[in-house]
């Protein structure tokens, strides 16, 4: 018992960036990333959100919750963020860390059985950290154009990434999109790639 209670004290004090790895080692395509986005990359990201506009705000593979942190100190109450991840201990570390905050088990490409279950009213923001690049071009776009029907208007959808070019280019879709220097406090260093549908004339 007492080897046991030692064992799962240990885990407990693993540090993100070991999870991380672990993660990455059984699944690339899913994690994505070798370790958590930086305190700096998580504060740009979170800065294009409005705190004053209503509505929950959707984190799409929050893994450990660096940016979540840097949501919730955006002014975002805990119970307005819905954390969708797809790694079971990722999910375990959240619901402790983010008492509140609604935190589900999924895969963010589902969306449509996710808004179902949890969203009934336009999004304030979409945030995520999902490794788009390691999906068909087809399949970013999809995701991207959902997520952007289920936010209120002029409301972001915001993605990080390595790459010198957009997840999804803005000429694929009815949308905008700007981009933020790099953040080379990241490593490696990122950029925050922010969409909004296009106004209709």
């Amino acid at each position: 018992m007492l080897k046991q209670l030692r064992s799962t004290s240990l885990k407990a004090r693993l540090p993100d960036e070991i999870r991380f790895l672990r993660q990455w080692f059984d699944n690339p395509l899913k994690t994505g990333a070798v370790a958590p986005s930086s305190p700096a990359l998580a504060r740009r990201m979170a800065s294009y959100i409005n705190p004053k506009l209503p509505g929950k705000v959707l984190e799409l593979g929050p893994g450990t919750g660096v940016v979540t942190s840097a949501v919730l100190e955006r002014g975002i109450d805990p119970h307005r963020v819905i954390a969708v991840e797809y790694s079971s201990q990722f999910v375990d570390i959240l619901s402790d860390r983010f008492a509140g905050a609604t935190v589900v088990q999924g895969d963010a490409y589902d969306f449509e059985a996710l808004i179902q279950d949890h969203v009934h009213e336009p999004l304030s923001a979409v945030v995520s950290s999902l490794p788009l690049f390691t999906k068909p071009m087809p399949q970013r776009k999809r995701l991207i154009e959902l997520c952007l029907k289920s936010l209120a208007p002029g409301a972001p959808f915001i993605q990080f990434s390595y790459a010198l070019v957009p997840p999804v280019p803005a000429k694929a879709g009815q949308f905008d999109v700007e981009v933020s220097n790099w953040v080379v406090g990241n490593l490696p260093p990122a950029r925050v790639w922010v969409y909004r549908r296009r106004h209709q004339n």
